[in-house]
C-alpha cells in the first residue's frame, strides 16, 4: 500500500545521511539513474526532506481543456493531489521538465504542508516561489515559474508511475532530498540502502576529519590500508558511531 507508513528506523537513517552517499550505495546496486535531474531546493533547510512517494503525473495541455474554470472541479488532479496525498509522503509531480508554466504556487504547497505532507518535488517550477521556500516544508524544483500549469499542462493522472527529472518513480518509493538534491530510492530495497549509507557516512566524516588534520587520501578513501580501518574503529568507539 502506498499510504504505508515507512519503516521508522530507516527513516531515521535517510534522514542523515547525504544524496551523494546515497547515489553510491544504489550504483554499487547497478542504479544510475535515481537522482532527479535539474531539481534544487527552492529555499536550504538544513535537514532531509524523507518520505514514501505520492505522484501526479502532467501531460502537454490541449487548450479546449484546459482554461480557468478547471480549477472549479472539485475533482481536478491537481488540487485532488493535493487534498489526497497522505500524511509523511512527499508529492512528486511529472512536469515534462519544463518550468515553461508553475506546477503549483504557494497555497497549494501551504494546503500539502498543513495536511501533514513531507515535502514537495516537480522538475518543473513554482509560482511563488519565494513564499513556498518560507514554508516549513522542503520543496524542490527547477525553477520559478508564474504562469499557471493550465496554460502548457494538464494534470492527468494521480499515483502511477512516472518520470520525474528522468529519474523513474513509483508510487511509494522512497524520496530523500538534501541541500543539494533529491534521490528516489526503490521501496523493496529501501532498508538495506539506508543502513549502508549510514555506514558509509559514518567512514566518510571520520575521513573528513582525518583529511582536514592534513591526512593523504591514499590509502584513507577508499580505506585500503589497514592501520586506516584500526583507526576508524577507534573513531567510532570514541564518537558514538
Amino acid at each position: 500500500m502506498t499510504d504505508a507508513p515507512m519503516n521508522p528506523e530507516t527513516k531515521a537513517k535517510l534522514e542523515h545521511v547525504s544524496v551523494a552517499t546515497l547515489a553510491t550505495a544504489l550504483f554499487k546496486r547497478g542504479l544510475r539513474n535515481q537522482v532527479i535531474q535539474d531539481v534544487r531546493p527552492v529555499a536550504r533547510k538544513g535537514k532531509n526532506m524523507v518520505g514514501p512517494a505520492f505522484t501526479l503525473r502532467y501531460m502537454p495541455a490541449r487548450e479546449d481543456r484546459n482554461q480557468l474554470v478547471e480549477f472549479r472541479n472539485p475533482e481536478h488532479p491537481q488540487r485532488h493531489a493535493i487534498e489526497t496525498c497522505p500524511a509523511g509522503h512527499v508529492l512528486v509531480m511529472d512536469s515534462r521538465k519544463t518550468a515553461t508554466a508553475a506546477s503549483a504556487g504557494d497555497i497549494l504547497i501551504t494546503r500539502l504542508m498543513m495536511r501533514g505532507g513531507a515535502g514537495v518535488v516537480t522538475d518543473g517550477g513554482f509560482r511563488d516561489a519565494m513564499r513556498i521556500g518560507e514554508l516549513d516544508i522542503p520543496a524542490y524544483h527547477n525553477r520559478p515559474s508564474s504562469p499557471t500549469n493550465l496554460t502548457i499542462n494538464e494534470a492527468i493522472d494521480i499515483n502511477v508511475p512516472i518520470g520525474c527529472g528522468d529519474a523513474p518513480v513509483f508510487p511509494g518509493d522512497i524520496v530523500v532530498g538534501d541541500d543539494d538534491s533529491v534521490i528516489i530510492i526503490p521501496a523493496h530495497i529501501a532498508d538495506e540502502v539506508a543502513a549502508e549509507a549510514h555506514e558509509m557516512t559514518a567512514y566518510e566524516d571520520f575521513v573528513v576529519e582525518r583529511v582536514r588534520a592534513g591526512d593523504t587520501i591514499i590509502g584513507l578513501y577508499p580505506a585500503t590500508k589497514e592501520e586506516n580501518l584500526k583507526l576508524f574503529e577507534k573513531w567510532r568507539a570514541e564518537n558514538g558511531r
